[in-house]
């Protein structure tokens, strides 16, 4: 769509100018079409060119077929293929002379560049190509100058003529300017002048400098030095060599009027040419020192294009033209008196186009049409013609052609009579050479508007709607709505020159169907377009201002009406801010509602109504008080002022009057006019000044061109007013422009183009009808001169055929039918870029350590940027490891140092590797070409950790380690270190044993361990530069046979696999894995491009269609499998996946094996858990025992007297199973209470009945108790006789030892 818009205003331009008969066929928008060749850009006639570089001869030119070039040189045929050292560059006229090898001497002549095709042939101007030159001062001995005070004196430059002229300035021995004044100055030809001489003018080092351009080299004069004498100070110095007699014997320089030091005499006469500079200087010597005027005889000085140089000494008048001609005179006046000069000065003119030069013509087959070559000058220059680089005269005869001096009038023109056609105006002061085609073409017209294209606007604005077209014949455009009744060229439509119709004020009733017709005599073309005229969005309830309570709530309103069929976006702002984020704040479609006001929420509120055409906003104020005792004042915002009288009118100002409205208790603090402009932009209000709340007039500065309606605002402070009634129109006349775009800059969108843009000036600043913009432009070097064109309705122009990257001066005037606006300044810019042409050189690498290089290069000259300088970009790679070269597919690496940096640091590298690297510049354009490829290595760093490590071979004191060296090595491995240590039951690390192991090593069997132990390993391996990071494993000795329980290892051995000798086919290498607790670790190596890895796993014996199992794996080159079942086998094997199209790669089948038990098993019997529990119980069974066997003994030795009670025989009574006894006890005797026993009757011994102590129920208190006072003894008594005898018939009373011994017995 951007492409399409940027066709479409670049044929609208080109058909601007087919209605002006100058159309250029557009080449890169219409294919097929032929045209004859056109200079694009060329070199200046006068070309001075830097000895030093090449000499660049420029010569382009477009045409259909693309042109071809040749070269005159000094009017002969110059034969480029036949000279060495010149080149032309392809598809271009543009000459190289590479003068390394040749004098410029021998290239200073006069050239002319022919560019021709099949229709025709077009020609350059004479280039005289010169070098620049800067010679040196001749040398001279120059003497000291003694002057006597007052006197006049002149200093005198005289440098060596240059090419192009120096530039002459004085500065003393500390490269200082001199010091000038009206009494002390520089003349044109670089003489320092003195009206009158001072003794502080006494000085040893007046030295003049020349500086050339070109080359941009300084010469210097020999020092002058002058020496300022009083007559006393001469007298004395020098009495004592003439007899002390005075050698000056009059008094010093007396005060005298002025005279000329230069020009001599009363008159002289100067040449200038128009649209040069005037420099005319006048130089008085005199004491006091004279004041120099300058006036004209006849007339005026031309007051815009004047100025005073040099203490006016200078007059200098810009753009000269013949108006100019005539008597200056200069006046030089001192207290004494006054002289005159008067300089006749004669304007002569080199050729100057009247109204252009010829433009190229486009007609087709029968048509007619006229060159004209209309240019003037002073004399009055001679006109010739020339057909294709040949005079006209000696031309084939063409009925058609008739030549009447400065016009060439075609009839009735055929196919094949396309040409290009030369006009050469000439007088004794230059010439101009213009080419200009007739291109015969027969071309049906073609509307190039995008079709069906919708256009959308509010109504009462203006409708543009484009129809631009290409045709030979030029196509008539003509306009249609709707059902074609008619066609659109009256009132109130606007048919413009390129075929654009405009409706200045749009209703609803033009919204429709809109048909472009472009037809000639070749035939039509229609393309259809839309129009939609939208409803404005109003505001139609605005927010009236609230004064409302702390604390209270507040709703703001906001009604719009807007178009249907736009989408509207409400937005509400505080302060011209966004709405603080506060729940209180409630937006509604149509309103706002702030609840719980606070006095933060005091501001001025804004609804604005947005829609993809149009917005209309409000505003209005919040005030938050607090809540008095007694009523508040109500302050509201003042009525709107009336009576509105406009009086005092003239051209650019007008009095404005009115009577302000009632304040509302709150005094107005100042009032605001506003305007509307209804020429330019009705229904738009503007601020445009404001006054004092006690005034009620205003003095109003207008501008040309505008039709102003006012209105005026009060402020208190609430808030404004309503607007007043607007005023009456005052409509202001139109004028020349005051002022000129702005933010002029120039850049490149290709690398033979600049466009120049600008910010255009409103309807407001246009001054008048018929704005356009004078667009200049030229290179940025000395006497190029400046390229004119004019430009309407855009803000940009675009120059094709431009060098690459070249800096150009721009300015860019307002211009309207009043005449035009005042001197742009200058602003500059550039072409467009190109991509570099050269690498960066003498790129070399600096490794720092193993991971990080720094990378240095040359500058490239700026010259070969063609650009602005971006900055610098490193390409780099790594090719392969040291250790071995198998290529690493690894993508390019790029680090981009921004600005003109001449060398970067590479982090982030491989250690023992070999990179590959180059440097390449970029500027806005893109990147130029790379270095030449450099290589470098990095050193080695420490290596990664063993890629797997395996334990096999278990027995009672011994296993074996087996290892795989690392995958990422990072240099030469020098060696392991295997660390190992036990693991106990706690898994606290036990003493650690350490073991140094050689580098061709990948198993080890340690010896002398302990059976039935966890051991933990770790092996690293080393490089020259260390210790790199350890694998670690665990793993359990076996058993010895006497224990019943079979202790299985954490590691197990994977299935033997002989190794590999050479690469395989699969990029999978060293699969391997080892069972641990966790699950099973799978390791490899892999060398693939495929990034998409992952592992595919089933169970061995699997039935049916059972499914591969996948895991991804992420750039690893390990993995934990986890989940698998105990006691089954499974098929393990790596996958890697490239694109859809590319096969699969697959690793061999690994099978792994998960025992039945866990992989680590531990000795229930040695576990602390079950130790503890196993306590506990034999505690609580301890306990129970204790009890019973209690219970059990008061029950025999001291049976309850239930006899007494229950008048029953005990005799022969069971004991219950609660008494815990294991039998009958049919003692008597023990039932027999003891002496002084209160049994009670249930059998229990109560704490509250007796106040006995076990020593009494021992009947001898021989009782045992340990130190804590627990009781250890047997219940019975000390008769030993009595239980040795009674011993034989009953048991022995139970006792705690007892106890314990029967516990054991059962455990």
């Amino acid at each position: 769509m951007m492409e399409r818009r940027r066709m479409d205003a670049a044929l609208l331009v080109l058909f601007l100018g087919h209605f002006a008969t100058a159309l250029e066929v557009p080449l890169d928008l219409l294919e097929g079409l032929p045209q004859p060749p056109t200079i694009t850009h060329q070199s200046p006639k006068d070309y001075i060119i830097d000895p030093r570089e090449n000499i660049i001869i420029h010569c382009e030119a477009k045409g259909k077929p693309h042109p071809s070039f040749s070269w005159t040189r000094n009017g002969t045929h110059f034969d480029i293929d036949q000279d060495p050292n010149v080149t032309m560059r392809p598809h271009s006229g543009t000459l190289v002379v590479d003068i390394s090898r040749a004098k410029v001497e021998n290239y200073e002549c006069v050239y002319q560049c022919t560019a021709r095709n099949k229709h025709g042939t077009a020609v350059s101007n004479n280039i005289v190509v010169q070098q620049s030159r800067s010679p040196l001062w001749s040398k001279e001995k120059i003497k000291p100058i003694v002057v006597r005070e007052g006197v006049s004196l002149v200093l005198p430059c005289r440098p060596p003529a240059g090419l192009p002229p120096p530039i002459i300035f004085w500065m003393d021995n500390y490269f200082q300017r001199l010091p000038q004044s009206s009494r002390v100055s520089q003349s044109l030809n670089g003489d320092l002048y003195f009206s009158n001489v001072l003794q502080e003018d006494s000085r040893n080092d007046y030295i003049c400098y020349a500086r050339f351009p070109y080359t941009q080299t300084i010469q210097q004069k020999q020092p002058i030095t002058v020496k300022v004498l009083s007559m006393d100070a001469i007298n004395d110095t020098v009495a004592a060599f003439y007899n002390d007699t005075d050698l000056f014997s009059e008094d010093p320089a007396d005060e005298r009027k002025p005279n000329f030091l230069i020009p001599s005499g009363p008159s002289s006469s100067k040449i200038v040419l128009r649209g040069q500079v005037l420099e005319m200087e006048c130089i008085a010597e005199g004491l006091p020192t004279p004041e120099i005027s300058w006036t004209k005889v006849s007339g005026d000085l031309p007051a815009k294009r004047t100025s005073f140089l040099h203490y006016d000494r200078t007059l200098r008048i810009v753009n000269v033209s013949e108006s100019d001609a005539g008597d200056y005179r200069c006046t030089a006046r001192n207290m004494l008196g006054s002289v005159h000069h008067t300089i006749h000065v004669t304007v002569k003119a080199a050729p100057y186009w009247i109204r252009g030069p010829p433009s190229n013509l486009v007609l087709a087959p029968g048509e007619n049409g006229s060159l004209t070559c209309r240019a003037s000058g002073t004399p009055k220059p001679s006109i010739t013609w020339a057909m294709n680089g040949i005079p006209i005269e000696n031309s084939p005869k063409d009925l058609s052609r008739k030549v009447e001096d400065d016009t060439i009038i075609f009839t009735d023109v055929q196919t094949g009579s396309s040409a290009v056609y030369q006009c050469n105006v000439s007088n004794d002061y230059g010439y101009l050479l213009s080419n200009a085609f007739v291109n015969v073409l027969s071309e049906p017209p073609r509307v190039l508007t995008q079709a069906n294209k919708v256009y959308q606007i509010i109504r009462s604005h203006q409708a543009l709607l484009d129809c631009a077209s290409f045709g030979s014949p030029i196509p008539k455009i003509t306009w249609f709505k709707d059902s074609r009744s008619s066609t659109l060229d009256g009132e109130p439509y606007i048919l413009h020159d390129n075929g654009t119709l405009e409706i200045p004020i749009a209703q609803a009733h033009n919204s429709g169907k809109y048909t472009c017709v472009a037809g000639n005599t070749l035939g039509i073309y229609e393309n259809h377009v839309y129009l939609e005229v939208k409803e404005p969005t109003r505001i139609l309830k605005q927010p009236d201002h609230k004064v409302v309570l702390r604390g209270r709530s507040v709703v703001f309103e906001c009604t719009v009406k807007h178009d249907p069929s736009l989408i509207p976006t409400m937005t509400w702002l505080k302060d011209d801010g966004e709405l603080p984020d506060d729940e209180r704040l409630i937006v509604d479609s149509d309103s706002l509602t702030i609840t719980d006001v606070t006095e933060n929420d005091a501001g001025e509120y804004t609804c604005i109504m947005n829609t993809t055409l149009d917005h209309d906003s409000a505003r209005a104020v919040l005030t938050v008080v607090e809540a008095m005792p007694t009523p508040a004042v109500v302050y509201e915002r003042p009525d709107p002022p009336t009576d509105l009288e406009l009086t005092d009118h003239k051209k650019r100002s007008v009095q404005l009057t009115w009577t302000p409205g009632d304040e509302h208790n709150s005094p107005i603090q100042k009032f605001l006019i506003q305007y509307e402009d209804s020429l330019h932009h009705r229904g738009h209000w503007h601020n445009l000044t404001e006054v004092p709340g006690t005034k009620t007039t205003a003095h109003l500065k207008l501008s040309p061109y505008v039709h102003y309606t006012f209105r005026v605002l009060a402020l208190n402070a609430v808030n404004f007013s309503r607007p007043s009634f607007p005023s009456r129109v005052f409509k202001t006349e139109p004028a020349a422009p005051d002022e000129n775009p702005t933010g002029v800059q120039g850049f490149g969108t290709e690398h033979d183009n600049l466009v120049i843009s600008w910010k255009p000036l409103s309807g407001l600043q246009s001054n008048g009808p018929g704005l356009h913009y004078k667009v200049m432009w030229r290179q940025k070097t000395a006497n190029s001169e400046w390229n004119t064109v004019t430009v309407a309705n855009n803000s940009k122009f675009v120059v094709s055929g431009t060098p690459t990257f070249v800096p150009y001066e721009l300015k860019v005037q307002a211009v309207n039918d009043y005449g035009e606006g005042p001197e742009p300044p200058i602003a500059h810019g550039h072409s467009g870029e190109d991509l570099p042409v050269a690498a960066p050189e003498n790129v070399q690498a600096m490794v720092l350590n193993s991971t990080l290089a720094e990378v240095h290069w040359d500058p490239v000259p700026s010259k070969l940027i063609r650009g602005h300088l971006k900055g610098f970009k490193v390409y780099y790679w790594r090719e392969h490891s040291l250790h071995n070269h198998n290529p690493h597919h690894v993508e390019n690496k790029i680090l981009t140092f921004s600005g003109n940096h001449s060398h970067g640091m590479l982090p982030g590298l491989h250690p023992f590797s070999l990179y590959s690297f180059n440097v390449r510049v970029f500027n806005g354009k893109g990147e130029g070409p790379h270095s030449p490829t450099q290589q470098f290595e990095t050193p080695e760093g420490v290596p990664g950790a063993p890629t797997s490590l395996q334990v096999t071979n278990f027995n009672l004191d011994s296993l074996t380690l087996e290892w795989s060296p690392p995958h990422v090595r990072n240099g030469r491995i020098t060696g392991y270190t295997l660390k190992y240590q036990p693991v106990n039951n706690s898994y606290e690390l036990g003493p650690v044993e350490e073991l140094a192991l050689a580098a061709n090593e990948t198993s080890v069997t340690l010896s002398n361990l302990k059976y039935s132990t966890r051991y933990k390993f770790y092996l690293n391996a080393k490089t020259v530069r260390g210790a790199g990071p350890a694998i670690s494993q665990e793993a359990v000795t076996i058993m010895d046979e006497g224990n019943t329980q079979t202790s299985h290892p954490i590691a197990w051995s994977p299935p033997h696999r002989p190794p590999h000798k050479v690469r395989p086919v699969s990029p999978f290498g060293n699969v391997s894995s080892s069972v641990g607790e966790d699950g099973a670790l799978i390791s490899w190596e892999y060398w693939g491009p495929e990034k998409n890895v992952y592992v595919e796993y089933i169970v061995e014996k699997s039935e049916g269609e059972e499914e591969w199992q996948k895991e991804l794996v992420n750039g690893s080159q390990n993995i934990m499998l986890k989940g698998l079942k105990g006691g089954l086998s499974y098929r393990v094997r790596l996958v890697a996946k490239g694109h859809h199209d590319q096969p699969l790669h697959r690793s061999e089948e690994l099978l792994v094996t998960v025992p039945a038990v866990a992989s680590r098993q531990v000795d229930i019997a040695t576990q602390g858990w079950f130790i503890g529990l196993m306590c506990a119980i034999a505690l609580l069974i301890l306990i129970l025992l204790i009890i019973c066997f209690i219970q059990r003994n008061k029950g025999g030795k001291y049976p309850v007297k239930e006899k007494e009670d229950a008048h029953t025989d005990p005799e022969f009574q069971p004991m219950k199973d609660d008494d815990c006894t294991f039998g009958e006890y049919s003692d008597n005797e023990d039932h027999k209470p003891l002496k002084g026993s209160r049994t009670p009757s249930n059998g229990t011994v109560k704490r509250g009945d007796s106040d006995d102590s076990l020593v009494d129920y021992g009947e001898g208190g021989d009782g045992q108790f340990n130190e804590d006072g627990s009781f250890i003894g047997q219940y019975s008594g000390k008769s030993v006789s009595r239980d040795t005898a009674e011993g034989h018939e009953s048991s022995e009373a139970p006792s705690p030892i007892n106890a314990m011994n029967s516990l054991n017995s059962f455990v």
